[in-house]
């Protein structure tokens, strides 16, 4: 018997995108529950789902809580076995789905599990936000099979293998409701931006896998350029990617892992000042200082899920190597060119 699913829609003032993405989410899961979880729009995209689509149900949050918050308020009031949790700007294909969770069934010690992301706009290219599946470097810093910081592959079928990843994206991700609670749910400190890699990561110290279902593809509108990115966006990214670090990394190396991370982010600073981006460079030194003053909050964080649950920190399967360096120094765009280096077994 297949179990239930929900499909959670997190929508913000997105009535233009759920008008031209909602149509063929609802076509394609005519077996499955779709919920549109409203962080307090202003746009009248609640009442244009109402008169439009009266079988998506609507969750309807008090206040504008972002990514991270809005989901955890929303997927309170959704009963269901897996939850898809898939934003308002993706397009999907036919029975992308479904085997998907037929093969999770098969494999009780995968939790999280994310079809190949490719861009909407240039569909035989990978999408930033996730492309392939997420990874990690040594100092912690986000990298894809299909995209390198704003390098994007063409998608030749490269990475179609079924195979184990350290983080699935936010944009489009299946995880067992379950296991999601048991581990907290998002981080609501992070409001928006790296809440997937965090949640994966404390899903994998747990002791379960997150994997990449390539055969399985969905198309993301997203953005993901730097030239896109407002300075929020990148003080969010600096800002949540060190407390990810604090928080889930095993004790050994953390302090130099960290030391080394403040040095780079401030080379990125430096580069963000001498390209005439200087309010991003603001950005990062205001990421730096809530890094510091909220030091103690991260760290009663990672006491209390290590005392819950015991266990020591996962950072595989990882680069072990500095991604910066092989990106900016080397020259390495493409994933192919660094899988050799790749930690892939579990454990710490």
């Amino acid at each position: 018997m297949m179990p239930e699913i929900a499909i959670a829609i997190l929508n913000y003032n997105g009535l233009p995108l759920l008008q031209k993405y909602l149509s063929s989410i609802v076509q394609y899961h005519p077996h499955h529950s779709v919920y549109v979880i409203d962080n307090q729009s202003t746009d009248n995209s609640v009442l244009w789902l109402k008169e439009n689509f009266p079988q998506v149900q609507v969750v309807q949050n008090a206040f504008n809580y972002g990514f991270a918050k809005g989901y955890n308020e929303g997927l309170k009031h959704i009963q269901a076995d897996y939850y898809v949790l898939m934003n308002n700007d993706i397009r999907i294909t036919d029975n992308w789905l479904d085997p998907i969770v037929h093969w999770m069934e098969k494999n009780n010690d995968v939790a999280v599990c994310m079809p190949k992301l490719l861009d909407d706009k240039q569909p035989d290219r990978f999408e930033y936000a996730g492309a392939c599946g997420g990874f990690l470097d040594i100092l912690g810093y986000p990298f894809c099979k299909g995209r390198i910081f704003l390098s994007l592959e063409k998608d030749e079928g490269q990475y179609d293998e079924v195979s184990e990843i350290f983080w699935a994206t936010g944009a489009c991700m299946v995880v067992k409701s379950q296991v999601f609670w048991e581990a907290g749910g998002f981080d609501e400190d992070f409001f928006a931006h790296m809440e997937e890699i965090d949640l994966c990561w404390r899903i994998k110290n747990m002791g379960y896998k997150i994997y990449v279902y390539p055969s399985s593809k969905v198309y993301h509108l997203g953005g993901g350029t730097l030239h896109k990115i407002n300075p929020q966006k990148t003080y969010l990214n600096f800002r949540n990617s060190l407390i990810a670090l604090l928080k889930n990394h095993s004790p050994e190396y953390l302090f130099w892992k960290i030391f080394l991370r403040l040095i780079l982010d401030g080379v990125a600073g430096i580069k963000f000042l001498l390209e005439g981006h200087g309010k991003h460079t603001l950005a990062v030194i205001k990421a730096h200082w809530y890094f510091y003053t909220h030091l103690k909050n991260t760290l009663e964080k990672r006491k209390k899920f290590q005392e819950k649950h015991g266990r020591l920190y996962s950072f595989y399967p990882t680069l072990n190597k500095s991604i910066v360096v092989y990106h900016y120094v080397l020259g390495v765009k493409k994933f192919s060119q660094i899988k050799k280096y790749m930690y892939e077994s579990t454990g710490v």
